[in-house]
């Protein structure tokens, strides 16, 4: 592992034993769905907290935001490292080993992680993907939703595996698209989404209601809902 003069540490929160589920949010940037996250973690009987965000950017606007909340913060920057990826990754799992770390919601992180880091934290890592998987893999998903014609889209939230994009379904939020819409207009519905999606998900595993079992996610308890059609019925 690389000098610990690459890792900047800020605020913790109080050192009071709790229950939940201690998270790590990575993010890259602001982190609106790390946000979400740590509102939804505020709450009284929610079964994680936000334990520590995580950026490979030193300046990223989501630190400072965190760090407003309480929830510690420590910047890892990969310029350092050169290119190794994995030393890299091995200074940011040191830093989830400090903060006794049980699992990581990649939240608008930019940098895909090495197979050794995956298999590390396997089955304790969750990302949210701007699709339903595992349709629309990869970028530009909402540009390649309309493209497609598509009369739905939406979010996804799964447990991360080597492959992009890829991994057991935790849950996914539907989205119907509008004849008249952009890119930019679907992004915007998407994304309201995603901050409800996010935190469902995260109490869902949290919880032990949503457990992998093979590369299937496993829900206990939780009834269907109800189907939808887009255009609606009775639409002429």
């Amino acid at each position: 592992m690389r000098s610990a003069t690459c890792i900047r540490v800020t605020g913790r929160r109080s050192s009071m034993v709790r229950s939940e589920m201690r998270v790590a949010a990575f993010i890259s940037g602001r982190g609106s769905n790390m946000l979400a996250l740590a509102d939804a973690c505020a709450v009284s009987d929610f079964p994680a907290e936000i334990a520590l965000v995580l950026s490979n950017v030193v300046d990223a606007p989501g630190l400072g935001l965190a760090a407003e909340r309480g929830i510690a913060t420590e910047a890892v920057p990969h310029r350092p490292f050169a290119g190794d990826r994995e030393a890299h990754e091995r200074a940011i799992d040191a830093a989830l080993e400090r903060h006794a770390i049980d699992l990581v919601c990649l939240a608008g992180y930019m940098r895909l992680l090495t197979p050794w880091f995956v298999e590390r934290w396997r089955n304790r890592i969750i990302n949210i993907h701007p699709s339903l998987l595992p349709a629309f893999k990869g970028l530009d998903t909402h540009e390649r939703v309309l493209e497609a014609g598509a009369l739905w889209h939406g979010c996804t939230v799964h447990f991360v595996r080597v492959a992009m994009d890829e991994g057991p379904i935790i849950a996914q939020a539907i989205v119907p698209v509008a004849a008249d819409d952009t890119a930019e207009s679907l992004g915007t519905r998407v994304l309201v989404q995603e901050h409800r999606l996010y935190p469902h998900a995260l109490a869902l595993v949290a919880s032990g209601a949503a457990t992998v079992e093979g590369e299937r996610v496993v829900l206990r308890g939780h009834p269907l809902p109800e189907p939808a059609i887009n255009p609606p019925e009775g639409a002429r």
